[in-house]
């Protein structure tokens, strides 16, 4: 039996200089990151109290049919019977649906939070990306979306990229350098 040292915590690079120590995924010491996770993630709470109601309604549902199998086994009485079936089987099988009905809640639950996750996790992955190629174009680029100017069509208003008004044009072009002759839209406020 050989035993191995556990994997290195995951590091992620530092955005400043490539001299310093770059930071791990771990809390902090002393920060209050990681200490209670349910505390205000109401999803995984939701998740959680149904898969506890869902793993004590299942067995239970179980153990009431078992029981009135038990009872109708062992009793020669055709009207104590019908008492059995009714509250041994019946009610035993609806708390065995309702238990694994919570199951599936919480399965369905989990498979949202992860959904989220992976959602959460490829937009900061393409914001990254972005501001690496913002950072690594020829200069042209600009960070921001909304410092582009803009032009549309012939008219002579300019824009910000991400002006209202021009929302779902295609004939939308960058305001040339030293272009005159331009008034700034009234709404965005391009500061012409």
């Amino acid at each position: 039996m050989t035993t191995s040292a556990p994997p290195p915590p995951p590091v992620l690079p530092s955005a400043s200089s490539a001299g310093e120590r770059p930071t791990t995924l771990l809390p902090k010491a002393g920060s209050r990151e990681g200490t209670a996770p349910l505390r205000n993630d109401n999803s995984r709470l939701i998740q959680l109290g149904l898969f506890v109601a869902g793993a004590v309604l299942l067995p239970l549902g179980l153990i009431v049919i078992c029981l009135g199998w038990y009872g109708i086994a062992n009793t020669p009485y055709e009207y104590d019977q019908l008492v059995y079936l009714i509250s041994g089987g019946a009610l035993g099988l609806g708390i065995t649906f309702i238990g694994g009905f919570l199951y599936f809640g919480a399965w369905i639950a989990r498979v949202g939070a992860d959904l989220r996750e992976s959602d959460k996790r490829l937009s900061d992955t393409l914001l990254v990306l972005a501001d690496a190629v913002a950072q690594n174009g020829n200069g042209s680029a600009q960070r921001d979306a909304g410092s582009l100017l803009v032009v549309a069509g012939t008219s002579t208003t300019v824009h910000r990229a991400d002006c209202a008004l021009l929302e779902g044009r295609a004939d939308v072009r960058p305001v040339e350098a030293g272009a005159t002759g331009l008034s700034a839209c009234r709404l965005c406020s391009p500061g012409v």
